[in-house]
């Protein structure tokens, strides 16, 4: 064995040898993986290997489609076949909300360039006679490039080419301990010796919790069991493939929960489990024993299922079963992959929590290995980023969750809709007081958000759909009285950090776009990768010359955080602080908000003494140690009031005494769009920089200094000159649409006289204002005010126009009132 490399992969499933691929592709051949017992041995050996490229998101849906693309090339250079098969897959809508969730989507399928096609029922019938016909079938969906491949194949093609360029693969060789060394690179203690590397990285399928284990990381992620059966040869397509003819799409119909592909001659049938049917498997440690071995089948966990689809497909009854096959496969909260680098831990990488290893094994090797090698994965990884989740995610709630997920992955599903379950989990201390005021629930960061407001606690019950629905005059309401008056949002899940130390401002100079505000005033910085994309954003509040206090999204405390934490100085003269859980937030807003909160509070508000984007300490109501914040992103006078938890309650109470109506998530979505104010990861993303985000106002190159014009440095400006002198980027615009009975939402297509320009970023009804607004990333050429372009929107080309800054008070005249 090696004593020495540059990689060390552990795991030798597809996942693994498609990252062992990566590597040597993009020039690093001294690489290493390590595999406890054979090659495919783990869940890869009893995959069903499907190829499916339905997600209603921009970047997953390139990632999906880069992974077809790589298994082709892999089987065009091995000379020989690994399975790859795509004979596409058909899915068929039964309900007016599974169609609503098809028409959505088929935009957002354009603009990632999935080919694919809205079917009516009568194609659905030439494309697929064995479906029985039925007057519930509203239409399908097509995508021609779907398929499958052989698991087993594909790995060990991709082992092979991996070996043909330098990389070594070690089996029967399990990786027991982990240890960082002085000089920052890894020592793996395996079952054959040691081995010392300067990246490691974990793609260890079933066995992801235990062995992240070793090097303290509880990831969110439990294998549960699913099983498929394979049916004897059917006469019928016996016949089809004697004829020369193509093999049927793979079918899914939510009808019997499942999908369908042909097999050799017969059927292969996955029917996804219902959640009170679904079981875990090694919640804690697999069994020492357990290679690649199958479960026993179990039937009447899917028998509705099965019954179902004999029902629906007719020909599946017509032959006898020949084969059952059952085993574990890794799944998370979001049935996404947990893919990039391990939270706290240097040159760690995480390839784990995959949900299907061979439809995501390509592109996660790919981008892993940019990653690796050239310090940026080269898209947008956010989605499956494993500092997504926050330390929220315990066993318990990642196993009832996990439950959840698969149990509904069949349903139609409409974005940002809620689940029930492991809820509630951390609440403040207003939960009750919000509760009886009608308070409608989300979740950011494990905590409960208030998404809209009810008329009573017994009407407040969650509503979702692609179409206009009853709680839409409750939250233009909330809107209307914000605008008009004042109301007030618990938005206490923010991020919430200091930043002390006398090389504090050095640093923080160094990272932030911006440049410092002065004490006592605040900023919006953010902070940018060396490709000059957006990593993150922060509101930052300076106190005294060394001491600052950063707020950012609630869903960034664990990325953040560890972003920021690898770019601490060594010597100490930075200290960074997560008060997240010490502080709650409640923001105040609407023309109202000064007089209000004046009568609380012995602070001068007036405009004089209290000007806008300043911060101070003060006392409001009983409440001591409050962080005042004159800013609102609604775009209205107001003020955030960041408080110590303990008093949240009491804050809450004193407001709504004071007749102060609150409102939830949705009006300040709309109230956002209508500013035009970003959002992280719509507008703010790490693939997309300031300028093409119309954000170069937060982008200060220089800084006046004791009246001398000084040359700031941070991270990422290089990227920016070089973007900002070549030019010819995309840029964020605003659109103004008609009021539909469904809305722009994000990531759909924009055209100019019907030919594909750019995305929307995001999207939405505007209560205020009566219309749609979008946020699109298009070609400056199509940036003026009043340029006309085009949105495809639920399956029709609507007209847009550009409108200039935002649709609510240009001027921001409000909120500095």
């Amino acid at each position: 064995m090696k004593s020495h490399t540059k990689v060390v992969v552990v795991g030798g499933g597809c996942v693994g040898a498609s990252i062992l691929y990566g590597l040597t592709q993009h020039g690093c051949s001294d690489a290493v993986m390590l595999e406890r017992t054979t090659l495919t041995s783990g869940s890869t050996w009893h995959a069903a290997g499907l190829l499916v490229t339905f997600v209603r998101s921009h970047n997953i849906s390139k990632m999906t489609m880069e992974t077809i693309r790589i298994y082709g090339e892999v089987e065009k250079k091995l000379g020989t076949s690994v399975g790859l098969r795509q004979v596409g897959q058909l899915r068929v809508a039964n309900t007016e909300k599974r169609w609503d969730e098809f028409q959505s989507y088929i935009s957002i399928a354009e603009a990632a360039g999935v080919p694919c096609r809205l079917v009516t029922p009568e194609e659905i019938k030439e494309i697929h006679p064995l479906l029985a016909q039925s007057e519930d079938i509203r239409g399908g969906i097509l995508h021609d490039q779907d398929g499958y491949v052989n698991p087993a194949d594909i790995t060990m093609g991709l082992a092979k080419l991996a070996r043909d360029q330098g990389a070594t693969v070690y089996q029967n060789t399990e990786a027991q301990a982990y240890e960082k060394l002085d000089s920052g690179h890894w020592k793996v203690t395996t079952s054959q010796g040691e081995i010392t590397c300067e990246h490691l990285i974990f793609a260890t399928g079933n066995y992801a919790r235990e062995n992240a284990r070793r090097v303290g990381l509880d990831l969110p992620c439990i294998p549960i069991v699913h099983q498929y059966w394979t049916t004897e040869t059917l006469p019928l397509l016996k016949e089809r493939r004697a004829a020369g003819l193509p093999e049927f799409p793979i079918l899914r119909d939510e009808d019997y929960g499942a999908y369908l592909r042909e097999d050799v001659g017969g059927f292969q049938f996955g029917p996804y489990e219902f959640e009170k049917d679904l079981k875990l498997f090694a919640e804690d440690h697999v069994p020492h024993d357990f290679g690649a071995d199958l479960l026993p089948e179990d039937f009447e966990a899917v028998e509705t299922q099965w019954e179902r689809a004999l029902e629906r497909v007719p020909a599946l009854g017509e032959v006898g079963i020949k084969a059952n096959t059952r085993g574990p496969f890794q799944m998370t909260p979001d049935e996404l992959p947990l893919c990039g680098p391990a939270p706290g831990h240097e040159n760690l990488w995480l390839a784990e929590g995959v949900p299907g290893g061979i439809l995501w094994g390509g592109t996660m090797g790919e981008r892993l290995a940019r990653w690796i090698v050239d310090g940026h994965p080269g898209i947008d990884m956010s989605e499956i980023d494993p500092r997504r989740f926050g330390n929220y995610a315990a066993k318990r709630w990642t196993m009832d969750k996990v439950r959840e997920t698969w149990g509904t992955h069949m349903n139609a599903h409409v974005p940002g809709e809620d689940f029930p379950s492991a809820r509630p989990m951390k609440t403040m201390p207003s939960y009750d007081l919000l509760t009886a005021q009608g308070a409608v629930w989300t979740t950011f960061n494990g905590y409960e958000f208030p998404r809209w407001f009810a008329r009573s606690p017994e009407e407040a019950a969650p509503e979702h759909s692609f179409r206009r629905t009853s709680h839409m005059e409750l939250v233009q309401e909330e809107v209307r009285v914000t605008r008009e008056e004042a109301g007030f949002i618990e938005m206490s899940p923010m991020t919430k950090f200091t930043v002390r130390g006398p090389g504090a401002a050095k640093w923080l100079d160094g990272i932030m776009a911006n440049k410092l505000p002065k004490v006592g005033r605040m900023t919006l910085a953010v902070a940018l990768n060396p490709q000059g994309g957006m990593e993150g954003e922060y509101t930052i509040v300076r106190y005294g010359e060394n001491d600052f206090y950063l707020v950012s999204t609630p869903n960034g405390q664990v990325y953040n955080w560890d972003y920021l934490s690898r770019l601490l100085p060594d010597d100490g003269s930075v200290v960074m602080e997560d008060i997240s859980e010490q502080l709650g937030v409640i923001a105040l807003a609407g023309p109202k908000s000064r007089e209000i909160l004046q009568q609380l509070t012995d602070n001068d508000l007036s405009n004089e003494a209290f000007p806008w984007l300043t911060a101070q300490m003060g006392e409001v109501g009983y409440a001591k140690g409050v962080h005042l914040l004159r800013v609102s992103y609604t775009g209205e006078l107001g003020w955030e009031l960041h408080h110590p938890v303990g008093y949240n309650r009491h804050l809450v109470d004193l407001l709504l005494k004071a007749g102060v109506k609150p409102f939830g998530l949705e009006a300040l979505e709309s109230m956002r769009l209508e500013k035009s104010y970003r959002a992280i990861n719509r507008e703010i993303c790490k693939d997309m920089t300031p300028y093409e985000a119309d954000l170069g106002r937060f982008v200060a190159m220089t800084e006046k200094i004791g009246g001398q014009v000084i040359e700031r440095d941070f991270i990422g400006k290089a990227a920016l000159l070089k973007q900002r002198d070549e030019g010819g980027y995309n840029t964020l615009v605003t659109l103004k649409l008609p009021y539909c009975d469904t809305s722009v939402m994000f990531d759909e297509g924009v055209y100019a006289d019907g030919k594909l320009v750019g995305r929307v970023t995001s999207g939405g009804f505007s209560y205020y204002c009566n219309h749609d607004i979008a946020m699109a990333l298009v070609p400056q050429e199509f940036t003026a005010e009043g340029t006309s372009l085009q949105v495809m929107v639920h399956n029709e080309m609507r007209e847009a126009e550009v409108i200039d800054i935002c649709a609510v008070d240009p001027t921001s005249a409000r909120a500095r009132a």
